[in-house]
């Protein structure tokens, strides 16, 4: 491991010693108030009067600065100074968790709010799937788009900067129009079949009937069965009809009352044959509670290590301090040498 000056993380293992450097100042205040025993004495003053108005000479302060700095840092040496920090290392909680969310056009409804705005189904499935993933920073996480096909967005990750960025840039239009829920339950179950986790689970996401894809629904619920995988199906949008955003010959936007085609029993089938749950969202705050109670029952134990990995400055700081003191005293007996 290669270490580099990050003083941020500066820490002292006896920080009591610290106090022992208010010694230096007070060291210095006593020097200069009574001074030391004088080399030469001299029966009168006026022998040297003159030589008092003559500038000071700059040995002696480097001589006492030297002495002064190497006590500090011996001090320091003392209070054990290091550098370094304590690592969380955080394994993943065994949950693998493949979101499967509904692209296609009849999303665009907008029976959903959000902070009291009218907002389409997608915009507060994304939302609330956000939240979601910030709520089980530990578990691998992965989404698939789907309309008349299936499309990776992101696979499993624990980056969930990454994923979050992937989902708020899916949007409606990037593959044809359709609801093809047998395949994005095969894609999905794809993602998830080789990963060795306590627990696998799609959730998936859609305001439809299945009407696109090679695969059905319950042939893809058998398989998903045969991995292990539990599927959660949340059905969302209101019930009978929904405000469908039209734009005119004038280029403004209207909205239409469309009937919602929604098979709500194939769904319940795809949950129970798989061992997950359905649930309907009609609002947002539904949504939310329904993403609250999948967490509740998806939750597993996870695994924190900690390492503390710490450089001592200690024996540096001593040689650093030896150095200093070793060369005051030198200078202090051959060049600069004072009277005795």
């Amino acid at each position: 491991m290669s270490w580099l000056p990050d003083f941020s993380s500066l820490s002292f293992l006896q920080p009591k010693f610290l106090w022992l450097l208010l010694l230096i100042p007070l060291l210095s205040w006593l020097k200069g108030k009574f001074g030391g025993t004088p080399g030469v004495l001299f029966s009168t003053t006026n022998t040297v009067a003159k030589i008092g108005g003559r500038r000071r000479s700059r040995a002696g302060d480097f001589l006492t600065g030297l002495l002064y700095l190497s006590l500090g840092l011996l001090i320091l040496a003392l209070a054990r100074p290091q550098l370094g920090k304590t690592i969380t290392r955080t394994q993943a909680s065994g949950v693998d968790i493949m979101l499967a969310i509904d692209v296609s056009r009849s999303m665009l409804s907008e029976d959903f709010t959000i902070g009291g705005q009218r907002a389409n189904r997608l915009e507060a499935i994304k939302r609330v799937t956000e939240q979601f993933i910030q709520e089980r920073p530990n578990d691998r996480i992965g989404i698939v788009a789907f309309a008349g096909r299936p499309y990776l967005v992101s696979p499993l990750t624990l980056d969930h900067d990454w994923l979050i960025e992937n989902l708020d840039r899916t949007k409606i239009g990037l593959v044809e129009d359709g609801t093809a829920i047998g395949s994005a339950l095969a894609s999905a179950s794809n993602r998830l079949k080789d990963k060795e986790a306590k627990s696998k689970l799609i959730v998936l996401l859609t305001d439809g009937d299945n009407n696109a894809g090679s695969v059905t629904p319950l042939t893809a619920a058998e398989a998903a069965k045969a991995l292990g995988i539990k599927v959660y199906a949340i059905g969302s949008g209101s019930r009978g009809t929904a405000p469908y955003p039209f734009v005119d010959q004038f280029g403004r936007t209207i909205y239409r009352q469309i009937p919602v085609e929604f098979n709500e029993e194939g769904l319940k089938d795809i949950a129970k044959m798989t061992g997950g749950a359905y649930f309907r969202a009609t609002d947002t705050q539904t949504l939310q509670n329904i993403f609250s109670e999948i967490d509740k029952l998806e939750k597993s134990k996870v695994e924190v290590q900690k390492v503390a990995q710490y450089r001592d400055l200690f024996p540096w700081l001593v040689a650093v301090g030896a150095v200093l003191l070793t060369t005051e005293v030198l200078l202090g007996q051959t060049l600069w040498r004072r009277l005795p």
